[in-house]
């Protein structure tokens, strides 16, 4: 039975690729494809290029090029501007990117970066959205010591007294911001909540700048989280990824070390959603 049970394992794997699927040297790249590729990358960064720039930006002989464009073009990737004779992104590469996002789970795509995040800072990172008011937390990778930080998928917090809720404050417009506030007071759950709203704004444009929020005992005595945002393909804060723990680990003197890995996995899960990723 065992061996039936491998020899069905094997077959699955051997679905969908090659024997030699871990090889990535040259003999198993197309390098016409590679170059096309190249081509469209650098078109979609820098939209509105005519065939002499590309071809001179790219290093390659305008006859390579416009063969590529042209290939492209035939299949909707690229479009060919007759007014002002430049090239630009065509409306088939929008198609496809929206494929890709339909099969993007924010959820799924996040627990290998939280669990990376974890691992380096030792401490549970935690996956929140806001959600009528409240950082609403989706998901959380615990760390393995006894005295940890604990927010469950489902547990609602306050906006002003969260890390994640002031990291998606900080990055939204004056009228949305004072939607949330306004909806009720600013509610004080420990003697370091900031329930003053002129002293949050502040806090939120110090979080804005440094590109990550704090909160410092702000909702739990005892407890400190470091938070960032994710950001969608429009630019938007869609969600905030943080680690919290207890101020005798979470420290004053590890908030550099611990923004910086928070910050990157903010990013990296930015990327992975099709997001912008926004440089501080």
């Amino acid at each position: 039975m065992d061996s039936q049970n491998s020899a069905k394992q094997g077959s699955r794997k051997a679905r969908g690729r090659p024997r030699d699927w871990d090889d990535k040297t040259a003999q198993n790249t197309i390098k016409s494809l590679d170059r096309a590729m190249v081509v469209f990358e650098f078109l979609s960064e820098a939209q509105g290029k005519s065939l002499s720039t590309l071809a001179s930006d790219l290093k390659e002989s305008p006859a390579t090029v416009y063969r590529i464009l042209v290939t492209l073009e035939g299949r909707g990737l690229v479009e060919f501007d007759q007014i002002d004779q430049v090239w630009h992104v065509g409306p088939r590469a929008f198609v496809i990117g929206s494929r890709f996002l339909k099969r993007t789970s924010l959820v799924e795509r996040a627990r290998p970066i939280m669990r990376h995040l974890m691992d380096a800072t030792g401490e549970t990172a935690n996956l929140g959205i806001e959600q009528n008011g409240h950082v609403l937390f989706v998901s959380q990778v615990e760390t393995h010591a006894s005295i940890r930080a604990f927010f469950p998928p489902g547990t609602l917090s306050r906006l002003h007294a969260s890390g994640i809720g002031k990291a998606l404050l900080a990055h939204m417009d004056a009228a949305r911001i004072d939607t949330h506030l306004s909806v009720a007071p600013l509610e004080q759950f420990t003697e370091f909540t900031l329930t003053d709203r002129d002293t949050l704004m502040d806090d939120l444009a110090i979080t804005r700048v440094r590109g990550y929020a704090i909160d410092g005992e702000e909702r739990n005595i005892g407890m400190r989280c470091i938070a960032a945002p994710v950001f969608d393909v429009h630019g938007e804060a869609v969600a905030g990824i943080s680690v919290s723990g207890p101020t005798s680990r979470v420290g004053t003197e590890q908030v550099a070390k611990f923004s910086t890995e928070v910050v990157a996995a903010a990013q990296e899960l930015s990327a992975a959603i099709g997001g912008s990723v926004i440089s501080v």
